[in-house]
């Protein structure tokens, strides 16, 4: 993704001269920025000195960076699903339309503004909403997928023992889960009948191992229970606490399914070979197509800043032109300097500005002041940690 300079200047005998002169200053000698032009409509002029405050920015970045944290796993394929009006965003950007449906040029530009904030505004607090819900089902999921998976020491162990394993409805006898280090299983085989007086003979099995560990079961009676504990763990031999309930097992079973599926309904994905297909569910289409609303509104807050700005500086009837250069890193300090050179007249009170600082396209400060309209767009909306 690229960044833009958004920049105006007044029109000379004809706004095409000035647009001219530019994009040949910029090419003629090397290629310091890729140019297009920036088209703004004949907005109503009543209300020059209200100010745009909406951050627009952040809502945009926090919903690119959502579908980023959405699509997990699966993270290249988040820019292309970050597109505006099904383009994306920098061509969206270089072939910049007002939407004239959305944002009537008959409209003051104050109740422009306030269209865009209340669109933005509602979009931002259903994320809110709706990131509130997921990230809940993504959390009771990982809490039920933890207690499934890791060590025998902690890891539910409804999925690995059968009913058959244990010594059931019995007043006497009780069957024990033991968690065995693998270099301990000669010492559990040797030691685990005299662990108490009350074991029964040749009554352990390994159900299942890890890793690390085998899980073995042991049946004695209930009386020893206590005694067996301790001398196990004397022995660095640990003993779960579990008791054989199908009820409460199918319960946790049926628990992890339905908060899967829930998450599934959100957003799945499907392996096919090596390729992940995304089954796009409600989240993510919802995100989709509210990131375009977001960006779109943002693009339109900058040409109404380049708009007001424009006309305040170079006064009226209306006339600059809008021109939009796509920069590249190695040659921003020249291209400022060219930039300079070919207004300076405008204002020989704005000095050329060290380029490698960053200047942040939403909030005028001296420090950002040229010759020129100047706003940034910087399409690099995604911070992946």
């Amino acid at each position: 993704m690229a960044e833009f300079w958004l920049i105006s200047a007044p029109g000379e005998k004809t706004c095409q001269q000035t647009w001219d002169k530019m994009n040949i200053a910029t090419t003629r000698t090397a290629n310091l920025s890729t140019n297009s032009k920036f088209t703004i409509p004949d907005l109503k002029v009543n209300d020059l000195p209200f100010l745009f405050i909406l951050n627009l920015l952040s809502v945009v970045k926090k919903l690119a960076q959502y579908m980023s944290d959405v699509l997990e796993d699966s993270r290249d394929k988040v820019q292309e699903n970050l597109l505006a009006n099904g383009v994306d965003l920098n061509t969206y950007v270089t072939r910049f339309q007002w939407d004239m449906a959305k944002y009537p040029i008959k409209q003051s530009l104050k109740n422009i503004s306030e269209i865009v904030s209340k669109q933005v505004t509602q979009i931002d607090n259903d994320l809110k909403a709706r990131a509130s819900a997921y990230n809940s089902i993504k959390g009771n999921l990982q809490n039920l997928e933890r207690k499934n998976a890791g060590s025998l020491l902690t890891r539910s162990l409804a999925d690995i023992v059968k009913k058959e394993d244990f010594v059931l409805d019995s007043e006497y006898l009780i069957t024990m889960l033991v968690v065995v280090p693998k270099a301990s299983y000669p010492d559990w085989q040797k030691t685990y009948e005299t662990l108490s007086e009350m074991v029964v003979p040749r009554s352990s099995n390994l159900l299942f191992e890890d890793q690390d560990s085998g899980l073995f079961s042991v049946t004695l009676f209930r009386k020893a229970i206590d005694d067996f504990k301790l001398k196990s763990r004397e022995n660095k031999f640990i003993v779960r606490d579990f008791q054989y309930n199908e009820e409460e097992m199918k319960a946790d079973k049926e628990e992890l399914t339905r908060l899967s599926t829930d998450k599934k309904k959100h957003v799945v994905f499907k392996e096919q070979t090596w390729l992940f297909i995304c089954l796009q569910g409600p989240l993510v289409r919802w995100l989709k197509v509210n990131f375009s609303e977001a960006f779109i509104a943002w693009i339109h807050i900058k040409a109404l800043r380049v708009f007001t700005e424009s006309v305040l500086r170079y006064g009226l009837p209306v006339n600059f032109q809008a021109m939009l250069l796509q920069t590249n890193k190695k040659n921003i300090k020249k291209l400022r300097e060219v930039l300079h050179e070919l207004y300076k007249h405008l204002d020989g009170s704005a000095a050329i500005i060290d380029a490698s600082m960053d200047i942040p396209g939403l909030n005028l400060s001296q420090q950002e002041y040229y010759p020129y309209v100047y706003y940034k767009i910087d399409c690099n909306l995604l911070d992946f940690k």
